[in-house]
């Protein structure tokens, strides 16, 4: 098991240092309750605090979670951060619901283990079995779900992954020592009900918003997203139990309390766990900053907050990507607008300005290079789009954190007109693979200036397995950014 300095995690404690929160829980022997290193409630003494890595190893010991810090609402860690490659993919596939649809015993066979090999990975590194550490983040899933939104009990027990009301109740008071009903009547006496949910995502900072709202505002596509220097909105088309489920977001920062705050359409309220990661995912939220800024060193003391924005679609996000090669961003933008308004699904929302949704992989692999091409799509791109659009809805590319990436970028590569900067591109923000590096990126170039490729991956490699951090630090301040794909 990864051991903790049991020192070093109470002067965190003790200090309330956020750059902690979610890296250990604090179990206190004298309450029988774990939380956050960020609680504020008053620091323990040190003989009755116990330190875990992982909220289910402090639920395994007996531990329930506190209500005033709220251990489901802090920050996980990202791909890099949890050494074994394998529980790092067991990690991941989990927190996006496989196990809701699937076994323990499918999940090894996906990541090409034995049973016996998963149970030790997660017993070394958190101390539990994989079925514990499930458990225990259904049931911080669904205490969320009962403080945050206004969801019924069966509802709130489905979107969790239980498969009945009776076990979700009965795993719920055996854990919390509540009933779900006194968990959200505590709650609800604690704050003002809302009849829409409202959930809460946590990050450590240093977190730089206006930098990371100002990213995703050039690169917006109209109709679709609005992004102002507040707040984050867009329409969506997500699948849902009977089908795509197309509704809306609103997402807002609280940094004085260093979280976000999502807001969705009520239809969307059968997807909000799958919502809430991929928002989690679009903002960086898990990055935990300091080894970052350690392994960059001088290029990210300007704005060590910088985030690595991934996307919410990733078809969306590659055809957005191809065509952008060789324009300006405000081109680019103009173009994606054009191709959802054109072929996007109506949708009506709050906001005058997002009134469809990105139009699906199959809409666009139905289409004609020619029927682009009206648009102001030259063909080579068009023709790209299409082929993208094509093996998208095949499934033969998968475009999702959960993608291997070597194997994703050969094959993006394989289709015409995708050469290494868009599948770079891609992979920076479509896979969120931290060591993407576009290395002909003309941003790139201009910010180090050199044309010189090996002296480019030279310079790039001090900075794994970051660079794709790096190149954010190296297009920042750029008003307007071209790129070129050399193979395209």
């Amino acid at each position: 098991m990864n051991t903790l300095d049991p020192d070093h995690c109470y002067q965190a404690l003790c200090s309330h240092d956020r750059r902690f929160d979610g890296r250990f829980f604090v179990a206190v022997s004298s309450t029988g309750i774990y939380c956050r290193p960020v609680c504020p409630a008053r620091t323990p003494k040190r003989e009755n605090c116990r330190f875990y890595q992982h909220a289910a190893a402090a639920e395994q010991a007996g531990y329930r979670p506190c209500l005033r810090c709220r251990p489901e609402l802090a920050p996980g860690l990202s791909t890099l951060e949890i050494p074994d490659q394998l529980l790092s993919q067991a990690c991941r596939l989990i927190s996006h619901g496989f196990l809701h649809q699937h076994s323990l015993a499918q999940l090894a066979a996906r990541l090409g283990i034995s049973d016996r090999h998963l149970r030790r990975l997660f017993d070394q590194y958190y101390g539990v079995s994989p079925s514990q550490y499930v458990q225990s983040q259904k049931l911080l899933q669904a205490k969320q779900l009962l403080t945050d939104t206004p969801l019924p009990m069966a509802e709130v027990a489905a979107l969790s992954g239980f498969g009945s009301n009776r076990r979700f109740n009965s795993l719920f008071q055996q854990h919390y020592r509540l009933t779900p009903s006194q968990l959200r009547q505590s709650a609800r006496s604690a704050s003002a009900p809302t009849a829409q949910a409202r959930l809460y995502l946590s990050y450590r900072p240093p977190c730089d918003w206006p930098a990371l709202l100002a990213f995703l505002q050039q690169r917006s596509i109209a109709g679709v997203e609005q992004v102002d220097a507040q707040c984050y909105r867009r329409t969506l088309s997500w699948p849902g139990p009977d089908g795509l489920i197309q509704g809306w977001i609103c997402t807002k920062p609280e940094p004085e309390r260093h979280r976000l705050v999502l807001t969705c359409s009520e239809n969307l309220n059968p997807v909000l766990p799958a919502l809430q990661q991929q928002v989690r995912q679009l903002f960086d939220l898990d990055c935990d900053p300091q080894p970052i800024i350690n392994q960059l060193g001088p290029l990210a003391q300007a704005r060590p907050g910088l985030r690595l924005p991934s996307c919410f679609d990733g078809f969306e996000m590659a055809v957005r990507a191809i065509l952008g090669q060789q324009i300006t961003v405000k081109a680019a933008h103009t173009l994606a607008g054009r191709l959802a308004a054109q072929f996007g699904q109506p949708l009506a929302t709050p906001w005058p300005e997002l009134h469809c949704c990105f139009p699906q992989p199959a809409r666009i692999a139905s289409l004609q290079p020619a029927q682009l091409a009206e648009l102001g799509i030259i063909r080579q791109r068009g023709t790209a789009i299409i082929a993208l659009a094509q093996a998208v809805d095949t499934g033969s590319i998968q475009l999702s954190p959960l993608a291997p990436v070597e194997q994703t970028l050969a094959q993006l590569q394989a289709l015409p007109g995708i050469g290494p900067w868009t599948a770079q591109y891609i992979a920076m923000r479509a896979l969120a693979w931290p060591d993407a590096f576009p290395d002909t990126d003309l941003g790139v170039i201009k910010a180090l200036g050199t044309k010189r490729r090996k002296e480019i991956l030279a310079r790039a490699e001090h900075w794994r397995p970051w660079r794709a951090y790096a190149v954010m630090h190296l297009w920042h301040g750029a008003t307007d950014t071209t790129a070129q794909d050399e193979a395209s």
